[in-house]
């Protein structure tokens, strides 16, 4: 039998995978993916931070994010330049705002979608909660 404690986390889970799995399909007509805009989104929130900020802000290894910034250079999304000393500063090109701002709208409608039976109370509640939970206040 699961414990209640098991049910959330894996409550939680479940909404997330959710909502990965849906930012896919939808990404996927404008050239990108879940992964690639929210590291768009990070170097956005970030312009010219290093590789392993980043990777921080994904939650990814350096070694992942590194793999995902040669993609995102490749496609013409993302410039690299020499920063101080040996680390590497990341910046958006043109293509990749349009890119990020495209993903924006998507994923503001899958959000609005997925906490629409949520009062803007119940949302700000579990927000606070989910904070409290991670020791965090990311508002």
């Amino acid at each position: 039998m699961i414990s209640k404690l098991q049910l959330l986390g894996r409550t939680i889970k479940q909404a997330q995978y959710k909502h990965h799995r849906t930012m896919d399909s939808r990404l996927a007509p404008i050239g990108s993916t879940m992964t690639q805009w929210d590291a768009l989104r990070a170097i956005s929130r970030q312009p010219g931070a290093s590789a392993h900020k980043l990777a921080q802000a994904t939650f990814q290894t350096d070694q992942a994010f590194g793999t995902l910034a040669n993609r995102l250079e490749a496609q013409g999304l993302i410039e690299r330049r020499p920063g101080y000393g040996r680390r590497i500063e990341h910046h958006l090109t043109p293509e990749g705002q349009r890119i990020l701002e495209d993903g924006t709208v998507i994923a503001e409608e899958i959000l609005n979608d997925s906490f629409k039976n949520l009062s803007e109370e119940e949302r700000e509640t579990l927000l606070n909660l989910l904070n409290k939970i991670i020791g965090e206040d990311l508002t």
